[in-house]
């Protein structure tokens, strides 16, 4: 059966409603409404004379038949929105590699790395762009993010870069620092806090302190600045282990007493499941993984955690 245009616009709805197995989510991605996105499916299983989705009152799921047209469907459009991209970009373009990510994570983590990267890879431009918002990966968009969550969105692809450890720490130099002996000394002392899902309470709750005061002083949007305002005296800082690394080499923060308690949130790199990473962007995600496999660079004898 020879594939005829007209059958694209069919082709490219059923895509899309398989990778959300949703029609309404679908919809959303395509500015089109679910009814005509459901119209389009069932065009398409009409011509085919096969049911690639079974309605149900909870929603849609695919058959058999639809999950192999499916997979079949995601490379092929993959492989031409990679060329396409390429190709609109122009030749200076193809070696630049955009991604979106936490001004925190750039901070802590990646731009102590970066030369590494940099001198190993010389052909390859980097385009970072930081921020809180989950971008979307439309035309011209990041290559990929890096973000920090539970590692499910819709319509991305999720891979687990790094997991995080948060431990209480202070400025060595801050007048309460040497009055701090034990973990309940800690909610005696003002808090700092970002905007993590995981708080002081959570953990207290896991370092065995029952009945303290875990509301924060100051709760920063961004933990850079929480980090920077430990720095200067300003309290203890619920710290992240990757994010905290600079201020601890520094010695502008030291940990505390107590766990390093695992979040239950990791950093994730994320992009379109339907679209291809290019050449150079699957270098640099490459090296990011590898980078995170040697484990966080925290000075020998802060980490103070128990197995």
């Amino acid at each position: 059966m020879a594939m005829r245009t007209d059958w694209l616009s069919a082709l490219a709805a059923f895509e899309t409603a398989a990778r959300y197995q949703n029609f309404a989510h679908a919809a959303e991605e395509l500015h089109l409404t679910a009814s005509a996105v459901s119209h389009q499916v069932r065009k398409l299983e009409a011509r085919l004379g096969v049911t690639l989705f079974q309605r149900h009152a909870r929603g849609v799921s695919l058959t058999a038949e639809g999950r192999r047209l499916a997979d079949s469907a995601s490379h092929a459009i993959g492989d031409l929105d990679s060329v396409m991209r390429e190709l609109r970009a122009g030749p200076d373009a193809g070696d630049t590699v955009a991604i979106t990510t936490l001004h925190s994570f750039v901070h802590g983590w990646l731009i102590p790395r970066l030369p590494r990267f940099t001198a190993a890879h010389p052909g390859i431009r980097l385009r970072i762009d930081t921020g809180f918002a989950l971008t979307r990966f439309d035309d011209g968009g990041p290559d990929f993010g890096i973000r920090f969550g539970p590692g499910h969105w819709p319509g991305l692809s999720a891979q687990p870069l790094l997991e995080e450890r948060l431990f209480a720490a202070a400025a060595p130099t801050w007048e309460g620092f040497a009055r701090i002996r034990t973990v309940a000394d800690i909610p005696t002392h003002p808090l700092l806090a970002d905007l993590s899902h995981f708080g002081w309470h959570d953990w207290f709750r896991a370092n065995g302190v029952q009945g303290a005061d875990a509301d924060a002083r100051i709760v920063f949007s961004d933990s850079t600045a929480m980090l920077e305002a430990a720095a200067h005296g300003l309290g203890i800082a619920l710290a992240r282990e990757h994010v905290a690394a600079p201020w601890l080499e520094a010695e502008r923060l030291r940990p505390l007493p107590g766990r390093w308690v695992s979040g239950r949130r990791a950093y994730h790199l994320v992009h379109p499941g339907h679209r291809h990473l290019r050449a150079p962007a699957r270098v640099f995600r490459d090296w990011l993984l590898a980078e995170a496999a040697q484990g966080p660079a925290v000075p020998a004898g802060m980490d103070n955690a128990r197995p």
